[in-house]
C-alpha cells in the first residue's frame, strides 16, 4: 500500500523558513519522477519542484527557483522542500507526488498523492 505523508509545515513570517518532509512507503522513491506542488483556495494546483529520474534533473517553478531546494533521502525513503526567504504568496497546502513513466509537472499525471501540509506566510 503506497502511502505519503507530509510535514513541516506552519506559520512562519514573510522572510522566514521552513522545511517539508514527505515520507513514503510502499514505493521507492529512486524510482519514481518526484515533485512538490502547491494549491490555494480557489485557484489550480501547481508545480513547485521536481526531481526527473531518467536524465536526471531537477526542475523549479520561476517562481521559487533561487529560494527552495528539493532534495531526498533515498535511506529514508524521504523527500524534502526546503523553503527559504518565503513570501506571502507561498501561502498554500503543499503535496508531495510520485510518477511512473515519462517525466511530467503535469498534476493530473502524477499517481500518488500525499494528504498535504498547510504554510501560511504572514505579511
Amino acid at each position: 500500500q503506497v502511502q505519503l505523508v507530509e510535514s513541516g509545515g506552519g506559520l512562519v513570517q514573510t522572510g522566514g523558513s521552513l522545511r517539508l518532509s514527505c515520507a513514503v512507503s510502499g514505493l521507492p522513491i529512486s524510482r519514481y519522477h518526484m515533485g512538490w506542488f502547491h494549491q490555494a483556495p480557489g485557484k489550480e494546483r501547481e508545480f513547485i519542484a521536481g526531481i526527473r529520474r531518467d536524465e536526471p534533473n531537477t526542475y523549479y517553478a520561476a517562481s521559487v527557483k533561487g529560494r527552495f531546494t528539493i532534495s531526498e533521502d533515498n535511506i529514508k525513503n524521504t523527500l524534502y522542500l526546503e523553503m527559504n526567504s518565503l513570501k506571502p504568496e507561498d501561502t498554500a497546502v503543499y503535496y508531495c507526488a510520485a510518477r511512473s513513466g515519462f517525466w511530467s509537472s503535469a498534476p493530473n499525471r502524477y499517481d500518488y498523492w500525499g494528504q498535504g501540509t498547510q504554510v501560511t506566510v504572514s505579511s
